[in-house]
């Protein structure tokens, strides 16, 4: 178990959304408010000591937003490079703390509830569960708890898949998978 005090969450905001079209998806409205913001409250909800943000742009409005929200933000000017290069900011800044472990969240899942979150935190040991992953009962996904000790292999991931890598043998939270579902298309907003 960890305490939500002795980690940093990095909301990773920086995809390029392709599959939705021309728009920014995470500023695409969802009950109201831009889609990025659901995920991003469930953090600062569970007040981790640092909240990272990677997006795209530094001062962006994405960015903006969420430094309101008291979001570090670090921008991902190689949005090209997949998924692994935003994991690897983030984790870069998460590394700069004297934090115990990441949770790395992603902000096209705005259903993510605090329960997950802190069921994630709960399942964590630093020797024997270094990562936490959640599962829709079918595959590890996020959002992925991950020790200090995988940092480095982290930050060396390329390509679009993250740290999928390293969830091979994580622990493994539960979760339903419509807490689990993210948005990619436009289609998605009008299902939920």
């Amino acid at each position: 178990m960890i305490d939500a005090g002795d980690t940093a969450a990095i909301l990773l905001a920086a995809g390029q959304s392709l599959r939705f079209g021309t728009d920014d998806k995470l500023l695409a409205p969802l009950g109201g408010e831009p889609l990025a913001l659901h995920a991003a409250r469930r953090i600062v909800e569970l007040a981790p000591r640092r909240r990272i943000a990677v997006c795209r742009e530094a001062d962006g409005t994405l960015a903006r937003q969420l430094a309101g929200l008291g979001f570090e933000i670090v921008a991902n000017p190689h949005t090209d490079r997949g998924l692994s290069q935003s994991l690897s900011y983030g984790i870069a800044a998460a590394a700069c703390g004297l934090e115990a472990a990441a949770l790395v969240c992603l902000a096209d899942m705005p259903f993510v509830s605090i329960g997950h979150l802190q069921s994630l935190l709960s399942r964590f040991d630093p020797s024997d569960a270094p990562a936490v992953a959640s599962t829709n009962g079918e595959a590890a996904m996020p959002p992925v708890l991950f020790g200090r000790s995988l940092f480095d292999r982290l930050q060396a991931a390329r390509g679009d898949r993250g740290g999928r890598g390293l969830l091979t043998g994580a622990a493994l939270v539960a979760a339903d998978a419509g807490e689990l579902a993210d948005i990619d298309q436009p289609e998605d907003f009008r299902r939920y």
